[in-house]
């Protein structure tokens, strides 16, 4: 059940890694995020799964469609690729399969 985010670009800006996806996290606020203070709602639970993938994950910013997230000292490939597989995986939910009745 649910479905996989589509990311459109990613872009990386110094410490900034921009991501443009093709559905809305938000309304029309949004919402700043830092570890141990990650806010409620659908952005918070991103944001506390993002804080997750590095300590050196500092900052999370969601407006709409995009998300900015600050990793001060730049960006390495496996990292870019773990925010974006976090992303992508986000709104999928699967329930584990019953046990089958003998």
């Amino acid at each position: 059940m649910g479905q996989t985010v589509e990311i459109r670009s990613v872009a990386e800006v110094g410490d900034l890694l921009l991501l443009d996806t093709d559905r809305s996290l938000t309304g029309q606020d949004g919402h700043e995020m830092t570890p141990g203070h990650p806010g409620s709602a659908v952005p918070g639970r991103l944001a506390e799964r993002l804080f997750g993938i590095d300590a050196g994950i500092d900052h999370v910013f969601v407006l709409q469609n995009t998300i900015t997230v600050r990793r001060p000292g730049g960006w390495d490939e496996t990292t870019v690729a773990s925010v974006k597989e976090e992303t992508q995986s986000f709104l999928r939910f699967y329930e584990e399969e019953p046990e089958p009745v003998a």
